[in-house]
This record gives C-alpha cells, sequence and structure tokens, in this order.
C-alpha cells in the first residue's frame, strides 16, 4: 500500500501489485507479473526466476529500468512516445515489447 520511496526494495515470490507509485532509486522485484498503480520511475523487475510469461503493468512508465526474465532496458532506451503513459511490458522472442494499455 502506498509508494514505495528511494532506497527501498520491495520483493515478492509472486504478483506484486504496488498501490502508488515507485520512486526514483527505489526497486520493485517479482518472480510474477508487476502492477503499478502509480509513476514507475525506479527500477522493476517481474519474471525474476526466469518467468518469460511475466508481465509489467504501470499507469505512467519513468523507470530507470525494466527487466522481465533477465531481459532488460534502460530508461535511455525506452520510446519517447511511451513515456509517462500506462503501458505493459513483456517478452517476445528474447525482445521486450512495451506497449499502451
Amino acid at each position: 500500500k502506498g509508494p514505495v520511496r528511494s532506497g527501498r526494495q520491495v520483493t515478492s515470490e509472486g504478483d506484486l501489485v504496488v498501490l502508488g507509485a515507485v520512486g526514483d532509486g527505489a526497486e520493485v522485484l517479482a518472480a510474477g507479473h508487476v502492477h503499478i498503480y502509480g509513476e514507475a520511475r525506479g527500477r522493476v523487475l517481474a519474471g525474476l526466476q526466469g518467468d518469460t510469461s511475466a508481465r509489467i503493468f504501470c499507469q505512467s512508465l519513468e523507470a530507470e529500468l525494466i527487466s522481465v526474465a533477465g531481459f532488460y532496458r534502460s530508461c535511455e532506451a525506452l520510446p519517447k512516445q511511451l513515456r509517462r503513459r500506462p503501458v505493459q511490458v513483456w517478452l517476445e522472442d528474447e525482445t521486450l515489447r512495451i506497449e499502451p494499455i
């Protein structure tokens, strides 16, 4: 419940739901899916144990780093047209896909 502030790390052995924002310098990590009902600014990692079907859902993508099952993309490589928009992220043929919701 609430935001995940800078310097904090929240982990889950299943799916993870954040009812708030993930701040700069914060990390959320889940073995399953990650749902963020706010801005995603820190590091967001789903499918930590290799679950290639895991997804990331967020209301506003501004993350420093996103990852699904070990495939990463940094903020510099995120498409500008998808920043600050509701998106979902998933892995397809060893490539991270990012599309608006």
